[in-house]
């Protein structure tokens, strides 16, 4: 089988998934389905290319899929561990760039800040990542925008609820609906809301799409309904000592079957990875019928091959 080749919207970098159209987004979903279809089309895709991973936080979905998505194009990922050191610490932060665009074609980086991603991609002549920062997680965002496209066949007007935390993958929940037309209902407890920079943001692109975005303070609102529930951790990497107050503030916001009742009749159930069962969900509904979390899981890998595609391909 030959390597498909194409040519596709020039798109420099993923930092934040703002700087990307929703006719570009639209595009990467087509090239993951074709990719998750019929992989042995793009084995040679990205032969000789090498993608640096650059993690400050563990990780297992996207070191994975990376690493994973990257030997199915042809292309070699190199890991390097940051978890033990900052990102800048031992060496200065452009400094790390500016050697690594002279041995890589493009790095993906998982950092705690979005600084240090912007600065990155300042100072490297190679496409930049974004594979988790304290403000947003595109990457993931593509994944579930697959994942709900696939079960439900079109996005657009889908009402979604998110409810938890207004956190980085809130925001590019909040970023991807915007994109794609989904009508999206986010419930979180006050003081605990989306930044509302990205939520004016979002919305200045659901007036181009037909995306509807709206925001609540009660899980009931949110996800009354709904075709998709989501939730996330209450507590994200580096908030750990935030942990048992956040227990308390957002154990309204649990997603139990009697919270799943009020969604639509097939609604299915999300979560973007690790999950604590008995917190932000009980284990009845993860491991429920309703559940495609795995499904998830598994659609990050291909959306992350249409990422490293699109930006090297």
């Amino acid at each position: 089988m030959g390597t498909a080749t194409a040519v596709y919207s020039a798109v420099s970098d993923l930092l934040t998934g703002l700087e990307w159209t929703p006719a570009e987004v639209s595009e990467l979903l087509e090239l993951a389905a074709r990719l998750k279809a019929r992989p042995e089309r793009f084995r040679r895709s990205l032969r000789g290319k090498f993608i640096a991973l650059i993690f400050e936080k563990p990780s297992l979905r996207t070191r994975v899929t990376f690493e994973v998505g990257a030997a199915g194009l042809g292309a070699t990922a190199i890991f390097l561990d940051y978890t033990g050191t900052r990102l800048g610490e031992r060496e200065a932060l452009c400094d790390v760039a500016r050697n690594l665009e002279r041995w890589v074609h493009a790095m993906a980086a998982r950092t705690y800040a979005q600084q240090t991603l912007e600065e990155l991609a300042r100072c490297a002549a190679v496409p930049v990542i974004n594979a988790l920062s304290d403000r947003f997680h595109p990457c993931q965002a593509l994944a579930d925008a697959f994942t709900l496209q696939e079960r439900f066949g079109g996005l657009q007007g889908l009402p979604v609820a998110y409810v938890g935390d207004g956190n980085n993958v809130c925001h590019s929940l909040l970023v991807m609906a915007a994109q794609t037309g989904l009508s999206l209902r986010v419930a979180t407890p006050p003081g605990y809301g989306p930044d509302p920079e990205v939520v004016s943001r979002a919305r200045a692109i659901a007036a181009q799409t037909g995306a509807q975005l709206a925001l609540f303070h009660a899980p009931e609102q949110a996800v009354r309904d709904a075709r998709a529930v989501y939730t996330d951790v209450w507590a994200s990497m580096g908030q750990e000592h935030e942990a048992e107050h956040r227990r308390r503030v957002f154990a309204p916001f649990q997603v139990t079957p009697r919270l799943m009742e009020l969604a639509a009749p097939g609604a299915v159930f999300l979560h973007c990875l690790p999950a604590h069962r008995g917190e932000e969900v009980v284990a009845e509904v993860l491991e429920s019928p309703q559940s495609l979390v795995f499904e998830q899981a598994e659609n990050r890998l291909h959306t992350a091959r249409a990422v490293l595609l699109k930006l090297l391909g």
